[in-house]
């Protein structure tokens, strides 16, 4: 029997398992009794034609399917089968004059390095001449910039626009409770700063998009690729491609990291792996679906090493080997990657030659406000008044267990999303149902698939929990 590893993001419709041992001639019969023996894993990896998605690769061992014999692939009894899906991190431009000399302080400073051949006088004026930009200063860019800065690279750009949040302390190390309101790029700027006064810090407090991304990063040797979105991920490694710069990137969810070099001269770029993104939602970002804190601390050292390497000419890049990291296994494992000669970005006859709408691409068109109030939709205050009316309603709580036990509020029936398929005969359809989640995302799923279930009167509570804790009772804790 072949062992079949699952990721965290589909374990919710594996029962929780991490790995099954499957019978199959081929990879399609083993997928096939996969999604037998668990049907709701069907739709997360088959379209409606029962073609594999774009935004899930299959490996066997090692090795990419595709670039095989793809379903048809023979699969012995000692093999694994990896299902790997999207997870929701060049050239010199400009000729300055290089520097060629280190002050007594520097010297001092990095005499770790300075005292190791594979760095030395040489390696470390590298560095200082590097121009590295990264892009994020949350969970991947908080390592990244302590430890670029530290290691002496002269010229770091940092991109975000976002201010600190108290969530974001349990894993933005970067960040300190005294930063909490402030912009992210001041509160990292001063962290590296106060690390390595030498090192000089550019400042983008911008959203990265089409208009403004090649402009930003044709002025670095190297993109680190620290985001959290699939719409700007797929934007850096387009202008990637475009500039020829080399795209340090990661990802993070739960426990579970990828790392690799993508858009390196021959090698792959991230449409390589994921010529398609998922469909909104699918992929639940950390806020929804959280992650350990120390994960990006791991990941993000991971990728600070390959830029220095990069930068130092020395060692094995991660070019064309997919890093994976399994916190809770403490186990990494690599996966092959190969440079697609059909990727309309990288392949031998690209059709992306410019930036495109990246939201759109992503599923996510741009909307217009919505309005006050909204068909199927219902404020917390509202939902208040009519608990203290004693109005009757169900009133439907689709977080996970877990999070039930975080914070909850009273007169809510806990039915988690993945269960609402099994337990909709708990429900009343002849009565009002109002749903909530966290943040009202995770609700208005329940609400579309209640509706397609033959249920009529529907409302979804926006906002969530975190909104009933603004609106309503403070003393509900927000996380």
């Amino acid at each position: 029997m072949a062992k079949v590893l699952i990721p965290t993001p589909l374990r919710q419709f594996t029962n929780k398992h991490d790995s099954v041992e499957l019978s199959g001639a081929d990879v399609g019969e083993v997928l096939t009794a996969l999604t037998a023996q668990f049907p709701d894993l069907r739709k997360q990896l088959f379209n409606d034609e029962g073609k594999l998605r774009s935004f899930v690769n299959v490996y066997l061992n090692d090795e990419d399917i595709r670039y095989l014999q793809k379903n048809a692939t023979p699969v012995a009894n000692s093999d694994t089968l990896s299902i790997v899906p999207s997870i929701a991190g060049g050239a010199t431009s400009v000729a300055e004059p290089p520097v060629t000399t280190l002050s007594n302080d520097e010297i001092l400073r990095y005499s770790r390095h300075l005292i190791m051949p594979e760095v030395g006088m040489e390696g470390q004026l590298k560095l200082k001449n590097a121009k590295l930009l990264l892009v994020g200063t949350g969970g991947l860019g908080a390592p990244l910039g302590l430890y670029l800065a530290a290691a002496g690279v002269g010229k770091i750009g940092l991109v975000d626009f976002d201010v600190v949040d108290f969530t974001n302390l349990q894993r933005q190390v970067i960040h300190g409770t005294k930063d909490v309101g402030r912009k992210k790029l001041d509160s990292a700027a001063d962290s590296m700063r106060d690390i390595n006064p030498n090192v000089q810090i550019d400042k983008y407090d911008v959203l990265l998009n089409s208009e403004n991304a090649l402009d930003i990063l044709s002025g670095y040797d190297i993109i680190v690729d620290g985001t959290d979105n699939f719409p700007t991920r797929y934007l850096v490694n387009d202008a990637c491609v475009i500039l020829k710069k080399p795209n340090v990137y990661g990802s993070i969810f739960r426990f579970e990291g990828q790392s690799t070099i993508f858009a390196y001269p021959g090698g792959p770029c991230y449409r390589c792996l994921y010529p398609e993104p998922p469909p909104p939602g699918l992929v639940p970002s950390c806020a929804e679906g959280g992650v350990l804190g120390i994960l990006p601390g791991v990941i993000g050292l991971i990728q600070a090493t390959e830029a220095v390497k990069l930068i130092l000419g020395t060692g094995e890049p991660l070019i064309g080997r997919l890093l994976l990291y399994d916190a809770l296994a403490m186990r990494f494992r690599e996966l092959k990657l190969r440079r697609n000669p059909e990727c309309p970005a990288c392949g031998d006859h690209p059709t992306i030659t410019k930036l495109i709408d990246y939201q759109e691409f992503c599923g996510i068109p741009h909307q217009e406000p919505a309005p006050v109030s909204t068909t199927g939709e219902i404020d917390p205050v509202e939902v208040k008044a009519k608990l203290d009316r004693g109005d009757k309603f169900q009133f439907i709580d689709v977080r996970e267990p877990h999070e039930y036990q975080i914070a909850k509020i009273p007169g809510t029936k806990l039915i988690p999303l993945g269960d609402l398929p099994k337990r909709v005969n708990e429900l009343d359809s002849s009565v009002e149902l109002i749903a909530h989640c966290k943040s009202g995302v995770r609700s208005g799923k329940a609400i579309d698939f209640l509706r397609q279930s033959g249920f009529k009167n529907l409302k979804n509570m926006t906002g969530g929990i975190l909104a009933w804790s603004d609106k309503v009772d403070p003393r509900v804790p927000k996380y």
